[in-house]
């Protein structure tokens, strides 16, 4: 390569400009090399060259990288996780929340649809035979949805406590088509399932406050389909016995017929305190009071 230049007197010279690519290569590089040749494209090749002075470049950017960094966030003063401190007369560097205080999005102003319960005039808290909110068919579709998810394990599709696992050797579940459980209000199911009772352990992780509140509702729509009387059913409703529908639907004959205990499951004898409660729940929790009013009057007591 050449450039035309004049001296100071007018003359014009001319000079060989050097490879600008001399650096990398070498002083016997050929012309018309690229600059990233082989080694046959270069006379004499000098390859160790290019790569030891990428390596030196690379060297000298790390060096000026470490260079500068420095310790200041590091070395500042600040509250470290489960760790003392000076500066509080407590020595305690976490520091405890202030009173009364709720955190974003916890405010819980509703309390019986977030616990079930109310607070009576004895001081106790109370279960209700009331929904928070308005029981809608789409409300009960999800409580179905979701008591088929979580519940028909233990309790079967029509909640009588006689689920799959219960025939492989669980204890036998509630059965919601009993007495007992059909006087109960419906906020104790909301209550079980947020803390558990006996073997069930708590869904509260499982199932969020308003689907609580609609397996609540379902539930109580299967005791009424399991208790339904013929004055129950609107004017102009065909109504049909299982066997009925069983046949139909080409189902097996004993479909229709009531459930049996199978022999395969374990009796519910009552907890042992010495042994622990099963599920780790309370097995029969005092607060809140669970009142059940009686269809028939109490046996007397044995003289």
């Amino acid at each position: 390569m050449h450039a035309n230049r004049l001296n100071p007197f007018g003359h014009k010279l001319v000079r060989r400009v050097r490879n600008p690519f001399r650096f990398f290569f070498g002083k016997n590089e050929k012309p018309g090399c690229p600059i990233l040749a082989t080694a046959s494209c270069r006379k004499g090749g000098r390859p160790q060259l290019l790569i030891g002075r990428a390596l030196a470049a690379s060297g000298l950017a790390a060096l000026l990288l470490v260079a500068g960094c420095r310790q200041d966030m590091q070395n500042e003063p600040k509250m470290i996780p489960q760790r003392g401190s000076a500066l509080f007369a407590d020595h305690r560097g976490a520091r405890p929340q202030v009173l009364n205080t709720v955190a974003r999005g916890q405010l819980h102003a509703d309390t019986y649809f977030y616990t079930g319960v109310v607070q009576a005039p004895n001081g106790q808290r109370e279960e209700l035979d009331q929904m928070p909110f308005p029981v809608t068919m789409e409300v009960l579709k999800r409580g179905q949805e979701r008591f088929n998810v979580y519940c028909t394990p233990c309790h079967s599709r029509v909640g009588n406590g006689l689920g799959e696992i219960v025939q492989r050797g669980y204890k036998p579940a509630a059965n919601f088509q009993d007495q007992v459980r059909r006087s109960q209000p419906v906020s104790h199911y909301f209550y079980v399932m947020t803390h558990g009772y006996g073997a069930m352990p708590d869904y509260s992780a499982q199932l969020a406050p308003v689907d609580r509140w609609a397996v609540a509702a379902y539930i109580r729509a299967l005791q009424l389909s399991q208790d339904a009387t013929l004055q129950d059913v609107p004017a102009g409703v065909q109504v049909k016995s299982l066997k009925d529908i069983a046949q139909e639907e080409h189902l097996p004959a004993g479909f229709a017929r009531p459930w049996a205990l199978p022999a395969t499951a374990i009796q519910a004898y009552p907890p042992v305190a010495a042994e622990g409660t099963p599920g780790m729940a309370p097995a029969n929790p005092a607060d809140p009071s669970i009142k059940i009013p009686l269809s028939k009057p109490a046996p007397a007591a044995a003289k």
